[in-house]
């Protein structure tokens, strides 16, 4: 079965959302798991400079001191004991200088 751009899209942010490993999610979505993995794999020119981190990927953090975030020669050190709107304030902030 052929899906366009736009379902592929669709099945990939479901995914992502879902937290599961892909070959998983696509054996319960009824979709062929290789060709499934194939779609996960993002060319670098596509990649995008920021992605959205599911809360239950942080919350698995809680037990590192900081959120180290590396592009090409920086760095930049996040600490993990600030809040949610803290987060969001530091993530806009560097969205904006992209």
């Amino acid at each position: 079965m052929k899906f366009s751009k736009e379902e592929k899209a669709m099945w990939l942010e479901d995914w992502r959302r879902s937290g599961k490993v892909a070959w998983a999610y696509a054996k319960e979505n009824g979709l062929c798991p290789q060709t499934f993995l194939k779609w996960t794999k993002v060319k670098a020119e596509d990649s995008p400079c920021f992605v959205e981190v599911p809360m239950k990927k942080i919350q698995s953090f809680e037990a590192t001191q900081e959120i180290l975030i590396e592009r090409g020669d920086v760095k930049i050190h996040i600490p993990m004991s600030l809040g949610c709107m803290e987060l969001r304030t530091v993530f806009s902030a560097l969205r904006d200088m992209v």
